[in-house]
């Protein structure tokens, strides 16, 4: 019996938090043989991050270069925060393949920068086969003119192949744990599951019938490591292991230190044009309504040409000071990847949302996830509509609130996604504007109102 190992570093939403990233590079380096692939699996980068925003993600494809990845896949921080143009540029000067099976043009037609799977063989002779999936999210896709497709379809259509011709098949998947396991359960012939997107740490992985399911959490916490061992006389996957690997003490990589170091002084450059001269401090407080809170508000519901909005308070994270404002300035306060959207309610519903909103439940609320990077969600701000601090008296635009009638309703669409306010979420019939964030819909007023 000859016994071949193959080792597979892999890396998952890492969201440009680079805390640990050199010595992440640094492991892989120290640890990369002929047998060894670095995989990564999706939100390597994000626009909170101002290196990110400044040079629009193409400093985290140098970083990935120097890392020396061999295979990447998009999550939805790539797919849905740039626009289709910046997408299309992103991995220009990549020294990886982008595997990414599932997003399409508009017109049907696969992008030349993606490739929906490949056989990579090994110095050994091992044939490792690759499929790339990322999260559908449908709606932001198809506003921003790709088209992305269901992942099991895809993976119907592609894995009978891939399988015939690999000895080891890997799904790259940015689809999160439950559907990884879900499709763990439905196909055979998936040896490795390397994941993403639900941020779950797995210290030995999980297997799901005879499939492994890895990944590593989130920010660089830490550095996934796969081992398989691979019998070639009888063609035989013969042991598989997952394990983590924290790096928080472990030497940096030198390169990516200066690498570093030089795009932040990019960055800085980059952001350091002014927007705004404010004549007066603009205050943010996140308990109570402030000029800065309502102007966004108000500005949001201008822009997606309301009447009627609603904002939490905690999206701006910092006061204005009087004097110049730059866009680092903006970004700063205001870095979330999210966008504005309107979304038809009924009054009885928006009744039920805002009664919700004013709960100390939601005011205080630490939220992780939906694009949201504050601390707390704050007090609700309205535009067009008058509460009183119990919510038992609702006004529209003046008038007594309906329960019948549909009130189109400006807002933010990180209440679309999930628990926060039901009603939104299951709301039909949503537009969201893109690629327009917050941020750039503060800058547009701030630059209105004191240029």
């Amino acid at each position: 019996m000859t016994i071949e190992r193959v080792t597979i570093f892999h890396t998952n939403d890492i969201h440009s938090c680079f805390d640990n990233w050199s010595q992440i590079v640094a492991h892989i380096k120290a640890e990369r043989d002929e047998q060894t692939l670095y995989l990564e699996l999706g939100d390597h980068a994000d626009r909170s991050n101002p290196l990110t925003e400044a040079m629009i993600g193409r400093a985290n494809v140098v970083l990935l270069n120097e890392a020396q990845a061999d295979f990447v896949t998009i999550g939805n921080n790539e797919g849905i925060t740039f626009s289709k143009e910046q997408l299309e540029s992103l991995y220009d000067q990549a020294t990886f393949p982008v595997l990414l099976a599932n997003v399409f043009h508009a017109d049907g037609t696969r992008p030349t920068w993606a490739k929906p799977s490949f056989v990579h063989t090994l110095k050994n002779g091992i044939k490792v086969g690759m499929i790339g999936l990322t999260a559908p999210f449908v709606a932001f896709y198809e506003l921003l003119g790709w088209r992305v497709v269901s992942p099991i379809e895809t993976l119907k259509e592609i894995l009978p192949g891939l399988r015939e011709e690999a000895d080891i098949v890997i799904l790259m998947s940015h689809l999160g744990l439950r559907k990884d396991e879900m499709i763990a359960n439905e196909f055979e012939g998936i040896d490795v599951i390397l994941g993403a997107h639900t941020h779950h740490v797995l210290p030995k992985g999980k297997y799901v019938n005879d499939t492994l399911i890895a990944q590593a959490g989130k920010n660089g916490a830490f550095l996934g490591k796969v081992e398989v061992e691979f019998d070639q006389n009888n063609n035989l996957l013969y042991r598989k292991e997952a394990t983590l690997i924290d790096v928080t003490n472990q030497p940096t990589d030198e390169t990516t230190d200066l690498l570093l170091v030089e795009m932040k002084e990019k960055t800085s450059a980059l952001l350091d044009e002014t927007v705004a001269n404010l004549p007066k401090r603009l205050p943010v407080m996140w308990q109570e309504k402030s000029e800065a809170g309502q102007l966004l508000c108000d500005a949001v519901t201008q822009w997606c040409g309301e009447k009627i909005g609603m904002i939490n308070a905690g999206v701006l994270l910092d006061s204005f000071e009087e004097g110049p404002i730059t866009k680092g300035d903006i970004h700063r306060i205001c870095p979330h990847p999210i966008n504005p959207c309107v979304v038809p309610l009924t009054g009885e519903e928006l009744e039920v949302t805002i009664k919700r909103a004013l709960t100390r439940e939601l005011t205080h609320l630490e939220l992780k996830g939906f694009g949201f990077r504050g601390k707390i969600l704050g007090k609700m701000l309205f535009t067009g509509i008058e509460v009183d601090d119990t919510g038992g008296s609702i006004r529209i635009l003046g008038k007594s609130l309906e329960k019948e009638q549909v009130y189109p309703l400006a807002t933010l669409d990180m209440y679309t996604f999930g628990y926060l306010f039901p009603a939104i979420a299951e709301s039909k019939n949503k537009h969201y504007f893109m690629p327009e964030f917050l941020r750039d819909v503060l800058a547009w007023k701030l630059k209105q109102n004191w240029t």
